[in-house]
């Protein structure tokens, strides 16, 4: 038998899988228009959709409203800020508790080198990016990770090249 919670969390959810539908040619050309630079004024982003100011207003309040925007940040190239070094960690353990996972996520989240953290399917639990300024700042990242958590298996595959970093979302 279904809650009322349970209910508004599956309405919710289906809510959720038909954003997509739900965003009109305007809407998709504002995030794009967005992702690419968001520091446009709404009167710059209309003019560049097509749309007055006002419509631009609404449209913006209602992906906001919907969750589709959830903020504005600015991007970095990290090599310019001398972080030079960018490795993928791939961490397997053998621990799955909740209380392990939370102790484990808080680890993680501590280190201000990790810049996406994810738990993923295969040979591996979860996947960090790190960016350092070089290999002996990466090895103090790593160092602290180690001391922290129980870990069964880290290996870590250092960047040569980045080809496509922090692209937009197709929409």
């Amino acid at each position: 038998m279904h809650t009322s919670d349970n209910i508004i969390g599956l309405l919710k959810d289906h809510m959720n899988d038909k954003i997509d539908n739900n965003l009109s040619n305007n809407d998709k050309a504002i995030i794009r228009a967005l992702q690419k630079d968001a520091s446009l004024s709404q009167r710059e982003l209309a003019d560049l959709i097509g749309i007055s100011q006002n419509t631009c207003w609404r449209r913006l309040a209602r992906l906001k409203e919907m969750g589709v925007i959830t903020g504005q940040t600015l991007r970095l190239e990290h090599t310019k800020i001398g972080l030079n070094l960018a490795v993928f960690v791939m961490v397997r353990t053998r621990h799955h508790s909740a209380e392990w996972l939370a102790h484990f996520r808080t680890t993680v989240l501590a280190l201000e080198n990790v810049i996406d953290f994810y738990r993923i399917a295969g040979d591996y639990d979860y996947m960090l990016k790190v960016v350092a300024k070089d290999m002996n700042d990466f090895d103090q990242v790593y160092q602290r990770l180690i001391r922290k958590l129980e870990l069964e298996a880290v290996t870590s595959y250092i960047t040569m090249e980045a080809i496509a970093d922090s692209r937009d979302l197709p929409v």
